[in-house]
């Protein structure tokens, strides 16, 4: 179940928030009267197609899954969020969320605006509507990309991607590194991808038997960045 966060300060949510990087202490505080935080365990749905909110969330921690369900009962991941960007219904910015879920991968904290608030606090804003504008293009290239890996690529380099996405996504760097930890279960990462539990963790054993990788449990371990990278067929 969701569940208020505490708030030992109010601006805890919005800070380190890459739309919110400039503004002054003082528009800060009315964004952040107007954005309280909740907390959503590992495995929790924000929203879903039967449960569908008027909201924009902010990530600040935790990473999020946004996925939908094809005819024949495949989950196809659409975006994977990382903490200190946004997500959420967003008809009023062009993107229609209703056939969408979104999944707490960890537990993740978010700010909570409505809609009312969204277009006075932020569309009004010059500085965050051109912010939210080249994150919801992004977020459009990037799904285009999961479309066409998930026909054209094989499950093994569907997993190396994910994998290295994942790790140029952690706080520690932006880049794939050797050393570099992901949290992350054999069942998270095989709906991820879209494939069985069965399929990742033989793909896993696999890249691990050749020294690309350590697992752990709960947790992967990149070892070798370079051959994990080109394992992507990119």
């Amino acid at each position: 179940m969701e569940r208020l966060a505490a708030e030992p300060d109010k601006l805890w949510c919005l800070s380190e928030v890459d739309i919110f990087r400039d503004l002054s202490d003082q528009e800060m505080q009315v964004i952040a009267d107007n954005a309280p935080m909740r907390t959503y365990a590992a495995g929790e749905l924000l929203f879903s197609p039967h449960n569908p909110v008027e909201v924009l969330f902010i990530l600040k921690r935790g990473r999020v899954r946004v996925f939908r369900i094809s005819g024949d009962g495949r989950a196809l991941t659409t975006a994977i969020i990382s903490p200190g960007t946004i997500f959420g219904e967003m008809v009023l910015l062009g993107q229609h969320m209703y056939d969408n879920f979104a999944e707490a991968l960890d537990e993740a904290v978010v700010c909570v605006m409505s809609r009312a608030d969204v277009h006075r606090f932020l569309l009004a804003d010059q500085r965050i509507a051109i912010r939210i504008a080249e994150i919801l293009g992004q977020r459009l290239v990037d799904m285009e990309r999961r479309f066409t890996d998930t026909v054209f690529k094989s499950v093994p380099q569907r997993i190396a991607a994910t994998l290295a996405m994942l790790a140029r996504q952690s706080p520690r760097s932006g880049f794939l590194a050797r050393g570099q930890q992901i949290t992350l279960t054999h069942e998270q990462l095989a709906a991820l991808v879209g494939t069985s539990r069965e399929t990742a963790t033989k793909v896993l054993g696999e890249f691990a038997d050749n020294g690309l990788l350590r697992l752990g449990r709960g947790r992967i371990t990149v070892l070798d960045a370079a051959r994990l990278d080109a394992e992507t067929g990119t």
